[in-house]
């Protein structure tokens, strides 16, 4: 699960990259997708460890992260969905990719541990 947290942290950071410069923005806000995947990124590194306890504990981590960035989120999908992109139409966009992002992550995590749990021996 480590090396898909790092490639959810690369397309987050990427959003929030483009986002930002490929709009001209100069609000700081556009960024936010970078720094949920510059977190992603540095505890889905961390969770490449030998020791189960701390793998689960990073896992856990970046599932809560995951968590928090689609419910910060959740609004913009919503209007991406019914059409209301409002003033800013890539803001919402940004929003709408990140919380289809971070959803697609926590759905992942949740599967995975559930088949983690099933594979412990009893």
């Amino acid at each position: 699960m480590a090396k898909v947290t790092l490639v959810f942290a690369v397309l987050l950071i990427a959003l929030g990259l483009i986002g930002f410069f490929g709009t001209g923005s100069q609000h700081p806000t556009a960024l936010i997708p970078t720094w949920f995947g510059v977190a992603l990124g540095f505890f889905g590194f961390l969770s490449i460890n030998p020791s189960e306890s701390r793998r689960k504990l990073f896992a856990h981590i970046n599932v809560t992260i995951g968590l928090l960035g689609f419910i910060g989120t959740l609004m913009g999908l919503i209007h991406f969905l019914t059409g209301k992109l409002g003033a800013n139409p890539p803001a919402t966009e940004a929003k709408a990719a990140m919380a289809a992002l971070c959803l697609t992550y926590v759905i992942l995590c949740v599967r995975s541990f559930i088949a983690a749990r099933r594979a412990r021996p009893v």
